[in-house]
């Protein structure tokens, strides 16, 4: 069984800057980890494979740093792993990354069942997981907390408001995983110094057959206009007495500024 996880790089910190040229996130200097979601992916795809044989492939799209990313994932026992990064590819909506995720996974090529996290806490979107299925035409189930295959079907259960759902379907197909679905494993110390020996590869441009007009900035239809920081609001009013006339002052009030 052929399995690929796509993994990201995520800041690891509530204070997140953003460029005011691009309206992108500034990453330079910021503390990283491996997005929590794609963890679960990771280990889902070590334990797929130590049930049914094969191997697990690990990519990331992002700036040359994402390297330690992936070091993190050969630690815990995946097979291979591969870094997309080039300048060209910054600054990518969801769009534009599930798109050269996806022409990465192509050239990739074989592959039985592809692992994302249900989303990154950097932007929880949850978008481009499903966006990479829909570019391979392949099919896919998002918020997946069982996984269970024999022979080219698999059968998962995923997470829905009052419960939980059972989908059968044919593989190859994608899922994204939530947080329930297991217990990431701990790096061995054989696998954290392997994992800092082993030589990462990276895919540039010209390594992907990709269309330049939808990678990157200028590739992706989402467009940020502006951010700023909401003004703090005022603290309000007080509406003193009885709840009767607590409520009768409060609808006087609504009347006033003819919001009833």
């Amino acid at each position: 069984m052929d399995i690929i996880v796509s993994i990201k790089q995520v800041p690891d910190t509530t204070e997140v800057r953003i460029d005011p040229v691009t309206n992108t996130l500034v990453r330079e200097g910021v503390p990283t980890i491996i997005n929590p979601f794609d963890e679960n992916a990771i280990e889902e795809g070590l334990r797929l494979r130590e049930k049914h044989g094969g191997k697990v492939t690990v990519i990331t799209m992002g700036p040359p740093q994402a390297e330690q990313a992936l070091r993190d994932a050969l630690a815990m026992g995946v097979d291979d792993v591969i870094l997309i990064s080039d300048r060209k590819f910054a600054g990518a909506d969801t769009w534009a990354t599930s798109y050269t995720l996806a022409q990465a996974i192509r050239k990739i090529g074989k592959y039985d069942i592809l692992l994302f996290g249900k989303q990154a806490i950097d932007g929880d979107t949850a978008q481009v997981g499903p966006g990479v299925a829909e570019q391979l035409d392949i099919p896919q189930v998002a918020y997946v907390k069982k996984i269970e295959v024999e022979g080219e079907q698999a059968r998962v259960e995923r997470v829905m408001e009052d419960g939980y759902e059972v989908v059968e379907l044919k593989l190859p197909a994608l899922f994204t995983l939530v947080k329930e679905i297991n217990e990431p494993r701990f790096p061995s110390l054989k696998g954290k110094l392997m994992a800092k020996k082993r030589e990462i590869p990276v895919w540039k441009v010209e390594d992907i057959d990709t269309d330049l007009n939808k990678i990157g900035l200028d590739g992706s239809p989402t467009k940020v206009i502006r951010t700023f920081t909401p003004s703090p609001r005022g603290k309000g009013e007080v509406f003193k007495g009885t709840v009767e006339e607590q409520v009768n002052s409060l609808l006087e009030r609504l009347q006033e500024i003819k919001l009833v």
